[in-house]
C-alpha cells in the first residue's frame, strides 16, 4: 500500500506540496491564537467529593474556599495602629467592591480576629472569593492588580492565594515556553547539518515539524471549542512536533540517500523507502499515539489533554513524514544533497550514508556486547535497578506556590503566610451538608467542636461560632452566621493549624481524620487537602487501565509487525525497566532536592501526582519509537538470511547512528523546557531528556543485542496457532524467510545460555 502511495505521490507531487503549504498556512492562521482558546487548572477529579463540595457551596451556598489572600504589612507599626486598621478596612471594602469577588473578610472586618494576625502583629489578612470558572478566575484576577498599586502611607499590599498562583504560573509558563522555542530551534538546526552535512537535507525535518505543530494548533483550537484543553498542553505540542519530526524525516531521508548511494534511481528510492522506513514511521507512529490514548482514561481534563494534544501532533508528524517528504524528496531527487558541508568542521558525521560493514561502531559494539551477552546484561540491569530504587519512596502532591521561582511575588507572599501566621486561613477544608435541613444548633456545635479537637485542626468556624480545641472560642455574629447556612444546608470551614501544609502527607492525614469522623448528616469535604487526596485516588484506580492499555496494544501491534511472542515482551520489559531508573533518578533529584541550587528549584518532599504518569505514556512511546526502528533493520537482514548475531549487528550499525542522533535531537527539545522557571515543566523536560538518551544508549546499544543473543533463533518464534495468525495479518515489507528451525526454536531454549558462550 505505502508502495503505491509512494508512486502516487512522486507522479503528484506539484500538487501535494502546494496543498501541504496551504493546509500549513491555513493551520497557523486558525490556530494561532490557540493559547486564548485553553484552559488553566485541570488538575482536580470532577466527580470527586472535593469537586462535588466545591460546587455546591458555589452554587447552593454561593460561597466557597477563599482564592484570594491579600497580605497586608503595616509600614510603621502594627497593624492596631489606628491608622494602619482604618487603611485595611479601606482596603477590605474595595476588594469587597470589586466586580466578581464575594465574601471579603479580613482582621478588621471580623473584630481583630487572631487568627488573621501575624505573631508579630506587623502583618495581616484580607481573604474572599473569586467567582466564576478557573478560565474567569484566571482572567478575573488580573482586575485586582489597582488594589495593589499606589503607595499607601501606612499599608504594603502583596497578592497570593490559589488564583493569584494559578495565574503566575501559567503567565511563567507561556514565558518559558517561548525561550524554549528559541533555544531549541537554532541547536537543532545546527545539529540537523551535523547529522545530514546537506543544508538541503537538514531543512526536511523542520518544515515537518512545523507542518506538525501548525496542524496541532489547529486541531487543539477545534478541540478546546468542545471540552476544555489545558494550556499546558501546549508544551507536548511543540517538543514532540518538533521531535518527532525530526525522528521521523530523519530515518526517511537517511533510507532514502542510502537507496541512492545503493544506486538506486530517486523515484525507485522513494518507492523503495516507504517500504521500509515508511512503513516504519507509520508503526512507530501507532505506538506512541496508543501511549498516549491511554491518557483518556483519567478524569483530569489536565491528562487528557496531553491525549489530545499527543494524539494530533503524532498523526501530523506522521503524516507529514509518509506524505508530504516523499513529494519533497520526488522534487528535489538527487538534490537532497546539495549545499554539502562535509568538507568543513560538519565532515566529521555528517557524511553520506555508506553500508553497513564490520568497520563501524555500532556494528563492533554489537558483536562485542553479543561475545558476553550475561555479563553486559547482568551490568546494565544492576545500574538502572541502583537508579531506580530512589522510586521506591516516591510521595505524590499537586503544585502549589512553590512551583514558582522565589521571585515570584504571589510566592513571596505565601513563604510570608508560612512564617508568620499560626494557620493555614487559605487552605481551609469545607465541610458541606448540602441537605442538613431542620438541624439543630447544637448538633452543628457538636460537630463543629469534634472537628476542631482533631490533630491538626486550629479552628473550626460554622453557623454558631468558632471552636478552638473542643470549646467555642467566639460567637457567630449574624453576619457570619449568615456565610454558613442556607434554607436546604449548612457547611463549616475546617482551618489547619501551623505546619500542615495542603500538598503534604498531614494534610492529606487531616482530611482521612475528617471524613472519618461521625457526622449527624451526610457531608462532602472539599478544599486543597480533599482534592489532594481524590486526585490521587482517581489516579490509582485508572493507573492499572492506562498500563494494561499501553501494553496490550504493544504487543499486539509489535507481533503483528515481527511476527515473535519473545521480541514484544522483551521490549516491554526492557522499556519499563528504563522508565524505572528514570522516575527514581526524579525522586532523586525533584522529591528529595538533590541539585535544587544548580537546576533553580524548591523540593517540597513530594512529585506532583499526575507529571510521572504523563511522562511514562510520552517516553514509553518514543522508546517504543527506537525499538521498531532497531527491530524493523534487525529483522530486515534476519529474512535476509542472516543469522542472530549478523543481524543483530547490521541492524545496529544502520540505526545505531540515526537513533543517536534523533536521541540527541529529541533530547535538546526536552532539555529547552528544563530551562522552564515553573518545578512541573522543569521535571517533564529533564526526566524526559534523561530517558530519551538512556533508552538510545543502555537499552538499543547494550541490553538489545544481549537479550537477543540470549535468545537466539527464539527471537521469531511464535507459536503455531499465532503464526498463522501473523501469516494471514502480519504486516511484512515482503516475503518473510520462515525456516523450520525458526518454528521450532523454543524447543532449545535450555539450551539459548549455552549457545551465547
Amino acid at each position: 500500500m505505502l508502495s503505491r502511495l509512494a508512486r502516487l505521490i512522486i507522479r503528484h507531487r506539484v500538487r501535494v506540496l502546494i496543498g501541504a503549504l496551504v493546509v500549513l498556512v491555513a493551520s497557523f492562521a486558525y490556530g494561532g491564537q490557540v493559547t486564548s482558546k485553553l484552559s488553566a487548572g485541570g488538575f482536580d477529579n470532577p466527580a470527586s467529593a472535593s469537586s462535588l463540595a466545591t460546587r455546591a457551596l458555589d452554587h447552593q451556598f454561593h460561597t466557597g474556599s477563599a482564592n484570594v489572600v491579600l497580605l497586608v504589612t503595616a509600614r510603621h507599626g502594627t497593624v492596631d495602629d489606628p491608622a494602619v486598621a482604618a487603611a485595611g478596612r479601606a482596603l477590605t471594602g474595595r476588594l469587597a467592591a470589586t466586580a466578581d469577588v464575594e465574601g471579603a473578610v479580613s482582621y478588621w472586618s471580623l473584630d481583630s480576629a487572631p487568627p488573621l494576625r501575624s505573631r508579630d502583629a506587623h502583618q495581616a489578612l484580607v481573604l474572599a472569593r473569586l467567582t466564576g470558572t478557573d478560565d474567569q478566575v484566571n482572567t478575573r484576577v488580573t482586575h485586582l492588580d489597582p488594589l495593589l498599586g499606589g503607595r499607601d502611607p501606612h499599608i504594603e499590599v502583596a497578592l497570593t492565594g490559589q488564583a493569584a498562583v494559578s495565574h503566575q504560573i501559567g503567565t511563567t509558563v507561556r514565558a518559558d515556553l517561548a525561550r524554549a522555542e528559541a533555544i531549541a530551534i537554532p541547536i537543532t538546526l545546527v545539529l540537523l547539518l551535523v547529522v545530514f552535512g546537506s543544508a538541503v537535507a537538514a531543512l526536511l525535518p523542520l518544515a515537518v515539524g512545523a507542518l506538525a505543530v501548525g496542524g496541532t494548533f489547529a486541531a487543539l483550537t477545534v478541540l478546546a471549542s468542545l471540552t476544555k484543553v489545558s494550556i499546558f498542553s501546549l508544551n507536548l505540542t511543540t517538543a514532540l512536533g518538533l521531535g518527532l519530526a525530526i525522528d521521523y524525516s530523519l530515518f526517511i531521508v537517511n533510507r532514502y540517500r542510502e537507496e541512492l548511494a545503493g544506486g538506486a534511481e530517486p523515484d525507485d528510492a522513494i518507492v523503495r523507502t516507504m517500504a521500509t522506513a515508511g512503513r516504519t514511521v507509520l508503526f512507530s507512529s501507532a505506538t506512541v499515539a496508543v501511549s498516549l490514548a491511554a491518557l483518556l482514561v483519567f478524569p483530569m481534563f489536565f491528562l487528557r489533554s496531553f491525549a489530545y494534544a499527543g494524539i494530533a501532533v503524532v498523526t501530523v508528524a506522521a503524516l507529514g513524514a509518509v506524505v508530504v517528504l516523499p513529494g519533497l524528496l520526488a522534487l528535489l531527487g538527487r538534490r537532497v544533497n546539495s549545499l554539502d558541508l562535509r568538507r568543513g568542521v560538519l565532515g566529521l558525521v555528517g557524511r553520506r550514508p555508506r553500508p553497513a560493514s564490520a568497520q563501524g561502531f555500532w556494528h563492533r559494539l554489537a558483536t562485542g556486547v553479543m561475545h558476553r551477552p550475561l555479563v553486559v546484561a547482568a551490568g546494565v540491569i544492576a545500574v538502572l535497578l541502583v537508579l531506580g530504587a530512589p522510586f521506591t519512596g516516591v510521595r505524590f502532591g499537586q503544585p502549589d506556590d512553590r512551583v514558582l521561582p522565589t521571585a515570584a511575588s504571589t510566592r513571596q507572599a505565601a513563604e510570608a503566610l508560612r512564617r508568620g501566621f499560626a494557620s493555614n486561613e487559605s487552605s481551609a477544608l469545607s465541610v458541606v451538608a448540602p441537605s442538613s435541613t431542620g438541624s439543630s444548633p447544637g448538633a452543628v456545635s457538636a460537630y463543629a467542636a469534634g472537628l476542631s479537637r482533631l490533630d491538626g485542626v486550629a479552628r473550626v468556624d460554622a453557623v454558631t461560632g468558632s471552636f478552638i480545641g473542643g470549646t467555642l472560642a467566639r460567637p457567630a455574629t449574624p453576619a457570619t452566621a449568615a456565610r454558613f447556612t442556607n434554607p436546604t444546608g449548612t457547611w463549616l470551614s475546617v482551618v489547619p493549624r501551623e505546619g500542615v501544609e495542603p500538598e503534604s502527607p498531614a494534610g492529606e492525614r487531616l482530611v482521612h481524620a475528617v471524613r472519618a469522623l461521625p457526622a449527624p448528616w451526610k457531608v462532602l469535604v472539599g478544599g486543597p487537602s480533599a482534592a489532594l487526596v481524590d486526585a490521587k485516588a482517581a489516579v490509582g484506580q485508572r493507573l492499572p487501565w492506562a498500563l494494561g492499555i499501553i501494553a496490550g496494544v504493544t504487543l499486539v501491534t509489535l507481533f503483528l509487525l515481527f511476527g515473535s511472542v519473545l521480541v514484544p515482551v522483551k521490549a516491554v520489559v526492557l522499556n519499563l525497566l528504563s522508565l524505572s531508573a528514570t522516575f527514581g533518578a526524579m525522586v532523586w533529584v525533584f522529591q528529595e532536592g538533590h541539585g535544587a541550587g544548580l537546576l533553580h528549584f524548591t523540593a517540597t518532599g513530594t512529585l506532583d501526582s499526575t507529571t510521572p504518569i504523563l511522562m511514562f505514556c510520552i517516553a514509553f512511546g518514543l522508546s517504543m519509537d527506537y525499538e521498531v526502528f532497531l527491530l524493523s533493520r534487525i529483522k530486515e537482514e534476519h529474512d535476509r538470511g542472516s543469522d542472530t548475531i549478523s543481524s543483530v549487528a547490521l541492524g545496529l550499525e544502520r540505526t545505531g547512528r540515526l537513533v543517536t542522533a534523533a536521541a540527541a535531537l529529541l533530547a535538546v527539545v526536552f532539555l529547552s523546557f528544563a530551562t522552564s522557571g515553573v518545578t512541573f515543566i522543569k521535571v517533564f523536560g529533564l526526566g524526559l531528556t534523561l530517558a530519551v538518551l538512556m533508552d538510545a544508549t543502555l537499552i538499543r546499544g547494550l541490553l538489545v543485542p544481549a537479550f537477543m543473543r540470549l535468545a537466539g533463533r527464539a527471537n521469531w518464534w511464535a507459536p503455531a496457532p499465532l503464526r498463522r495468525i501473523y501469516d494471514r495479518w502480519g504486516i511484512s515489507e515482503g516475503p518473510a524467510v520462515h525456516d523450520g528451525r525458526v518454528t521450532s526454536a523454543i524447543d532449545s531454549l535450555p539450551d539459548v545460555l549455552a549457545r551465547a558462550e
